[in-house]
Formats: structure tokens, C-alpha cells, sequence
């Protein structure tokens, strides 16, 4: 008895420590990014930071704008292609799907999810651009928002179909048979019952998918056109927060080195509007 308590007590010491070291990472993350990005911004002046529309370190002007707009609108065009298709995909492989394609479709779901970005990016390069080049001959090079938000819109998919798959399969038979019962069409009571039901799940896998959109780098640097100039059209190339940062660390020094740590914490305080924004949202719609 009293080893099985010891056991016990070390079990729960080991999920403890488990626990306190994911926090301490986080903390120590947020304690390097906003003590070397805040006076960064002190220096050059948060305002301008934050909407100056020009970016030349060579002449110690940081301006940032360009590539928060262009992180909104890739980020935007990948959900806009991303998530219809995702939540369709999942409510097909939880409700639609026969048991002899299930397992075929649920391992391509889950490689794409294991594809390195790089390969992401070759892809793109290789097939999209060109694509995206022969449909506007006229008025792009293949490297724009369009290609990237395409491209992205099928990085996010496995995140947003596994997870949706698994909050639909979450919600007790009982509401499809009572649906059907009352006399609702099998698309009705999945639509209109099921989905709303598992609407947490769903919320959560589109932040998910948000978060990867955001958050990538190599793929959308290989096709995005990297120009640190604000967006003109889908059909204009521009840079992201992230491939901003990607593209120049390896040889900046001093303030430049400093702008772009501090151009990681708006990258930061970004996600956390958004994961704040849809736990605000989740608990007044629970409420």
C-alpha cells in the first residue's frame, strides 16, 4: 500500500515538473522577445514601427506595415480556401465516407500534415507559380498573394480536417437519430445539428489552422515575392512578418537586429489577439 502511494506521489511529482516546464518555456520565450524587442521599438518609435510603410535598414528606417498587411492578407486568403474545404472534407470522412475509401483518405490527410514545408514550397514553385504566371500573363510573375494564399489553404487542411473530424465524431449519436426522428433530411440534421454542436472543436481546429498559416516561413518565402511594399492586389508579391524576419537575421546587427526581434513580437501578440479572440468568442457563445 504505501509503495503504491509512493509511486503515486512520484507519478504526480513527474506530471508537475511535465507541466512547469512548458510553462517556463513559454515565460522564458516571452521574456527574451519583449526585452529585446520593446526598446527596439522605443528607439525607432512604436508608431512608426508599427505603420511606417518603408523598410531600409541600410538607412535605419523600420517600418513595418507592409509586412503586417501582407501577413493579414495571406493568412486571410488561406482560410478563405482552407476552411470551407476542410470542414466539407470532415464532415464527408465522418458521415459520408464508405469504409473501403476511409482509410486511403485518412493517410493522405494525415501526409500531408507530415510533408516538410520545404516540399511545400518546391511544389508551389514548380507548379503554382508557373500556373499563377500562364492564367495572368500580363500582371504577375507567378509570386503573389494568390499563389501563397493557395498554397497555404492546403498546408492548414489536415490540421482543420482532423481536428473537425474528431469534434463531429465527439458529438453523441443521439442528436443525428432525434434530428431524423423529427423528421429532418440526413444533410439537415448534420448541418444544422451536428455541426453546431461540435462548434468548439471546429473553432479550435480553424485557430489551429490560423497558427500554421501564420506561423509558416519557408513555403511562403519561395513564393510569396519577398518585397517589403505594401499589397496592391492578389496578383502583387509581398513579404510576411515571418519570412521577414527569416530573410535578414542571418546578417543583421545592432538596431536592424533588434527591429527584427521586435518584428517577431508583433508576430507573437498577434496569435495571442487571435487565441484570445475565439476564447472570448467560445465562452459568450457557451454563455
Amino acid at each position: 500500500m504505501k509503495q503504491g502511494l509512493l509511486k503515486e506521489k512520484i507519478m504526480q511529482a513527474v506530471f508537475f515538473i511535465a507541466a512547469c516546464t512548458s510553462i517556463l518555456a513559454v515565460v522564458l520565450i516571452c521574456i527574451f522577445l519583449f526585452a529585446n524587442g520593446i526598446p527596439a521599438m522605443a528607439k525607432i518609435g512604436v508608431f512608426d514601427f508599427l505603420t511606417g510603410q518603408t523598410w531600409k535598414p541600410g538607412n535605419n528606417i523600420y517600418g513595418i506595415l507592409p509586412m503586417i498587411l501582407g501577413s493579414v492578407c495571406v493568412t486571410a486568403g488561406a482560410v478563405i480556401i482552407g476552411v470551407p474545404i476542410g470542414i466539407l472534407t470532415a464532415v464527408f470522412m465522418a458521415e459520408y465516407c464508405p469504409e473501403q475509401i476511409y482509410k486511403p483518405l485518412k493517410m493522405a490527410t494525415e501526409l500531408l500534415a507530415g510533408i516538410p514545408s520545404i516540399v511545400y514550397g518546391f511544389f508551389g514553385l514548380v507548379v503554382l507559380v508557373p500556373a499563377i504566371r500562364a492564367l495572368f500573363p500580363t500582371e504577375t510573375d507567378g509570386m503573389s498573394i494568390l499563389t501563397a494564399s493557395i498554397l497555404l489553404g492546403v498546408m492548414i487542411l489536415p490540421t482543420i480536417i482532423g481536428v473537425s473530424e474528431a469534434a463531429i465524431r465527439a458529438v453523441p449519436r443521439s442528436y443525428y437519430e432525434g434530428a431524423l426522428a423529427l423528421g429532418a433530411t440526413k444533410e439537415r440534421s448534420i448541418f444544422s445539428v451536428m455541426l453546431p454542436a461540435a462548434k468548439s472543436g471546429v473553432i479550435a481546429a480553424v485557430v489551429l489552422g490560423i497558427g500554421r498559416a501564420v506561423g509558416e516561413t519557408m513555403a511562403v518565402m519561395m513564393i510569396a515575392g519577398n518585397q517589403p511594399r505594401m499589397p496592391k492586389g492578389l496578383l502583387q508579391g509581398v513579404r510576411t512578418l515571418t519570412t521577414n524576419i527569416v530573410l535578414e537575421m542571418g546578417y543583421a546587427t545592432d538596431l536592424h537586429r533588434e527591429a527584427l526581434i521586435a518584428t517577431a513580437v508583433v508576430l507573437f501578440v498577434f496569435i495571442l489577439i487571435i487565441n484570445f479572440t475565439v476564447a472570448f468568442l467560445n465562452r459568450k457563445a457557451a454563455d
